[in-house]
């Protein structure tokens, strides 16, 4: 697979708390976006990443079936980054997003905690693999704002599940068939909350290359304010 990737500390936060994972030999890639006082946030997306690629690749060549690989190896991850919180006051009440994608032949597995996302851009079309758990995606399917509403919502920052908090979590899991020329992009929402699906289309449609793309996705957000860390992975299927 060809990929690229970007992080920044964007405009407004003093630390960047995201994390990213790039395996290539695994066909694995994942984001993190951490939170908490006292750097907990940095330790937390950093351990999540950690443990997501240390269980698969321990754990590839296995029988096990994929979905049940990377279940396992997110369940590991959030109890980590759990015990870890309630040994050490410091890490007390961390916690992180995860959505990470394990290519297996040209199935696309995808794991998916909070509200980072993952896209598949197809045929000059992307779609959003990925629901946020947050309390305003909650609203948006309970018809009680739209999804413009959701993008200014003075709340818009809450999430409703993130590894870490209680010692297991719900993980959704999804699965893609991937064909050569797919794209790929997971993101942490200091991208999303700047750029419209159709603009993250559009960028990556008119780039040259992966690098170009990611660099002009982080361009356009830092230009709208940089909130947040900013953090993006681009991917494409061989």
């Amino acid at each position: 697979m060809k990929w690229s990737k970007v992080t920044n500390t964007g405009m407004v936060r003093r630390i960047n708390e995201d994390s990213l994972c790039v395996r290539e030999d695994l066909k694995l890639f994942a984001v993190a976006d951490g939170m908490g006082g006292h750097n907990a946030g940095e330790v937390a997306s950093q351990l999540a990443l950690k443990v997501l690629e240390e269980e698969v690749n321990h754990r590839r060549f296995l029988s096990d079936e994929p979905t049940g690989i990377l279940l396992e190896a997110v369940q590991k991850a959030n109890l980590q980054i759990y015990k870890a919180s309630q040994n050490n006051i410091t890490y007390r009440g961390m916690g992180t997003t995860i959505t990470a994608c394990w290519q297996v032949e040209k199935e696309l597995y995808i794991a998916h905690v909070g509200d980072s996302r993952a896209f598949a851009i197809r045929n000059n079309d992307i779609i959003q693999l990925t629901e946020d758990h947050s309390l305003v995606q909650k609203l948006v399917n309970d018809g009680e704002i739209t999804q413009e509403e959701a993008r200014i919502h003075p709340r818009r920052n809450i999430i409703t599940r993130a590894l870490g908090t209680e010692p297991v979590v719900d993980v959704d899991l999804y699965r893609l068939t991937v064909k050569n020329g797919d794209k790929i992009l997971v993101c942490t929402d200091g991208l999303t909350n700047h750029l419209l699906s159709d603009e993250l289309l559009d960028i990556i449609l008119k780039a040259y290359n992966l690098d170009e793309g990611v660099q002009a996705l982080l361009r356009l957000a830092l230009d709208r304010g940089g909130h947040d860390n900013i953090s993006a992975v681009l991917v494409e299927i061989e």
